[in-house]
């Protein structure tokens, strides 16, 4: 018999191999300093553009003042229990009624953590004879709650209509078959690539099937739509999503999540969310601080504008310039670039060393081999000059991964990679 440990011994998967060239630097970097455009990485400061702070909310003097009143007033621990035993106030129902309101939906539910409540609503909607139909590209966290699923699943081709409709037709007459129902799911803005689900077209197919939508808005909220209430109202079909989830950790720069639906639904799934019913309820300090950011939100239009001011600014600047940033109809901006995985450490290196700009770098498994992609979150705290220097910066390092240069200064990265 092996020993458990063996596999990790032998495989450290596949991120996990680059864990001693890359740790610390280009995973589990270390940002120092108050969350804003400008911060610290190594002593030195850098643009950030991985900072999902959409609005600016996450050190806005108005934000920081209440988080610190409310901390003072209930400290770290208060409501304790779960929400069913112990763990339920006035104030987690104010929050609640406000997100349905702002959301166009009759009821709310708040969740702890995002990751671990898209999870466990998923493992609530679907019993075993039922079948999920999902996007291909969609974010860990949902796969991650099919995976619990006991029944059939399919997966269609990322954005493509088509494909949808024929795994509907085969998740049809298997729902047939078993006497289930279909949940499909899409994201709202697809985080990696920046795209919009296909939401309008995806609610038209419910003329054809039946079926249930379920929507993972976490980069939509706050961002989308003429009020920010998300990527359904800025394609017109909020009545159309069944579920809708988003989280605190964009927009509200803060840490928990909701979902929002017809009031029946929202009361079977709260007595019915595993995480929910056996975990601490979120705590007061959280609470209080996500409805002043929602007001926020609600009542200073002028932070999204902001934000999309610099987000068409340094979209227009990086096409303009050539560059590819693929079909983003959202804030996220990636830059896909050609190239090695040790030529892109030398290049974020320079970028970071040379040129003070702190991004995130995606490379294999996330995206196919020979693909480097750069992705950048704009905020509302982030100026036009920062757009500018950044642009200048993505000109310089291009030059350098055409030419060679960051082929020759990898080499050392490769042979250690070969042993």
């Amino acid at each position: 018999m092996k020993d458990l440990f063996d596999k990790i011994y032998r495989d450290k998967g596949p991120l996990g191999k680059w864990a001693s060239q890359a740790e610390g630097y280009f995973v589990f970097p270390k940002l120092e300093g108050e969350i804003s455009n400008r911060m610290k990485f190594q002593g030195k400061e850098v643009i950030t553009w991985s900072i999902n702070d959409y609005l600016g909310l996450a050190n806005h003097p108005e934000v920081r003042k209440v988080d610190a009143q409310a901390g003072a007033d209930y400290g770290s621990a208060y409501p304790m229990g779960a929400r069913m035993m112990s763990g339920h106030t006035d104030l987690h129902e104010k929050l609640q009624n406000e997100l349905a309101a702002f959301v166009n939906k009759e009821a709310a539910y708040l969740l702890n953590f995002g990751y671990q409540g898209m999870v466990s609503t998923i493992d609530a909607l679907v019993a075993k004879d039922d079948i999920i139909v999902y996007d291909v590209d969609a974010h860990a966290c949902i796969i991650d709650g099919v995976r619990l699923h006991m029944g059939k699943r399919f997966t269609y081709k990322h954005n493509d209509i088509v494909s949808l409709e024929k795994n509907l037709e085969r998740a049809t007459k298997m729902a047939e078959q078993t006497g289930g129902g279909i949940l499909v799911i899409s994201e709202g803005v697809f985080g990696m690539r920046g795209e919009q689900g296909r939401l309008k077209e995806i609610v038209e197919l419910k003329k054809k099937f039946n079926f249930r939508f379920f929507v993972d808005d976490a980069h939509g909220f706050g961002t989308l739509g003429k009020t920010g209430a998300g990527a359904g109202e800025e394609q017109g079909v909020q009545d159309g999503i069944d579920v809708y989830f988003a989280t605190f950790a964009k927009s509200l720069a803060s840490t928990g999540a909701f979902i929002a639906a017809d009031k029946e639904i929202i009361d079977y799934l709260k007595y019915n969310l595993r995480s929910q019913m056996f975990a601490k309820s979120l705590q007061m300090q959280l609470v209080v601080g996500a409805l002043k950011r929602l007001d926020m939100l609600k009542t200073m239009p002028e932070l999204k504008n902001k934000l999309w001011e610099n987000t068409n600014a340094l979209q227009s600047g990086l096409k303009k310039r050539g560059f590819d940033i693929g079909t983003t109809q959202s804030c996220v901006t990636p830059v896909y670039l050609e190239g090695s995985i040790p030529e892109a450490m030398a290049l974020v290196r320079d970028l970071r060393e040379n040129h003070g700009i702190f991004c995130s770098i995606v490379v294999y498994p996330v995206i196919p081999k020979g693909m480097i992609l750069l992705r950048l979150i704009p905020t509302a705290t982030h100026t036009l000059e920062d757009v500018t220097e950044t642009l200048d910066a993505f000109d310089a390092i291009r030059e350098r991964l055409v030419n060679g240069t960051y082929k020759r200064m990898s080499a050392a990265v490769t042979a250690a990679m070969d042993k």
